[in-house]
């Protein structure tokens, strides 16, 4: 999976683009089937000091996305992911009941 982490106006600390890439690398172990991954990271009120955390997953016919919004960017992180992840589940579930669904159609037609 190729993960790019883009900040936007500001430049994001090293450490902080570590662990948005840790925290997305654990959404391999659910689905190996993602493409590419996008971390997009941005200040929605500067003055009120709101972060927010986008994550964009491209998969396989589709793209799964999820915003979250924080004081904090790893919490903002945290909950994209936990987004991201339920998203992935469902696709998951779906992908495998069409498998299920077409290999039921070939057993009837034999």
């Amino acid at each position: 999976m190729k993960t790019t982490v883009t900040a936007r106006h500001f430049k994001a600390h090293e450490t902080l683009v570590e662990y948005a890439e840790t925290a997305v690398e654990k959404l391999e172990h659910y689905y190996d089937g993602i493409l590419k991954c996008e971390v997009k990271l941005s200040f929605e009120k500067a003055q009120n000091s709101v972060k927010v955390a986008e994550i964009i997953l491209s998969v396989y016919k589709s793209k799964i996305t999820s915003l979250q919004t924080s004081d904090d960017f790893n919490k903002s992180i945290d909950g994209a992911v936990v987004k991201v992840l339920a998203q992935l589940k469902k696709y998951k579930e779906k992908l495998h009941e069409k498998d299920r669904k077409q290999v039921r159609r070939v057993q009837a037609k034999v």
